[in-house]
């Protein structure tokens, strides 16, 4: 088949990553990671989250970070906001690109935001409506739509019928969330078929957690299928804090590497990321999550990096 000329990539290392760390990272390091993340060409970087200090203490310097940062021509930095609140945060704090999150599962929901679908749906119809009223780009995030770690396996049948709401209020690109990674190529197809039916495919990112090593090839399928946009984070950083047994998110040098051996052009310079990578883990007093990062690029990386 014929693979896309270029592909997305949104970096959420700094928020999904950085927010289930057992200790408090300091802002000048989170400043310097994002910095980082810029330099070796990542567009799209999202930065924090503007929730609860008390349910995420990791991001409770939100402010701080986005106070800290150069804007950069052609770089969102984004962050994710749960209510009213938090999107006023986010508009004090500069911040020109939002992200909202709810589930496919009704148990992981609840347990997550404390709310049912239908009502953190209500909750973000006012906040769509005010960043849309505002100029600001809005991005959506569903949870759990390959599998729960309470409810068991999700239909997709499901995930699309949220996916159309959120399309519905106004979220401009939703990205589908493997969060516990349970997904395997078949469920893939199945899910994206279930969503296309409601939302053209060019609005779906995908987010694979790779926790049974299936994210890759379920990226691949993805591509196949026409999706465009597709979420990382450095060295593998994440999991989820409220999804016992998640594992991190695919990392974004094994997704570059991916696609660079396609021929897809990411704006990306792999070995940059990589270094990144090695310098985030070695903060973090964590081994490195990216078989890339662990064993390097073997005969330079020969993509175009200079094409976004």
């Amino acid at each position: 088949m014929a693979w896309p000329e270029t592909v997305k990539l949104v970096e959420v290392g700094p928020r999904d990553g950085l927010q289930n760390e057992p200790r408090i990272i300091d802002t000048n390091t989170k400043v310097e990671l994002v910095r980082r993340l810029t330099e070796a060409g990542l567009a799209h970087i999202e930065v924090s989250s503007f929730v609860s200090a008390r349910r995420i203490p990791q991001l409770a310097d939100a402010e701080a970070v986005f106070a800290a940062l150069t804007p950069q021509e052609g770089v969102r930095y984004s962050a994710l906001v749960p209510n009213e609140r938090g999107m006023a945060r986010a508009e004090a704090a500069g911040v020109d690109t939002v992200a909202v999150f709810t589930a496919a599962s009704e148990t992981f929901c609840r347990k997550n935001i404390h709310c049912s679908i239908a009502q953190s749906l209500e909750r973000f119809e006012p906040v769509v409506s005010r960043a849309r009223q505002r100029g600001m780009a809005v991005r959506a995030y569903v949870s759990c739509v390959a599998g729960c770690p309470y409810e068991g396996p999700v239909d997709p049948q499901a995930v699309a019928g949220v996916v159309q709401r959120l399309a519905e209020l106004g979220c401009e690109e939703i990205s589908l969330g493997d969060t516990i990674g349970v997904a395997t190529p078949r469920q893939v197809l199945a899910l994206l078929a279930a969503c296309r039916e409601r939302v053209p495919v060019g609005r779906l990112a995908v987010h694979f957690h790779d926790t049974r090593g299936q994210a890759l090839a379920n990226i691949m399928v993805s591509l196949e299928q026409g999706v465009r946009t597709v979420d990382a984070a450095v060295a593998g950083l994440g999991g989820c804090p409220f999804a016992p047994g998640a594992g991190g998110n695919v990392a974004t040098e094994d997704v570059v590497y991916l696609l660079h051996g396609l021929g897809v052009r990411t704006g990306v310079d792999l070995p940059a990321l990589i270094e990144t990578g090695r310098w985030i883990s070695q903060c973090l007093q964590r081994c490195n999550q990216s078989k890339v990062g662990l064993a390097g690029v073997p005969y330079g990386d020969r993509n175009d990096q200079t094409t976004p």
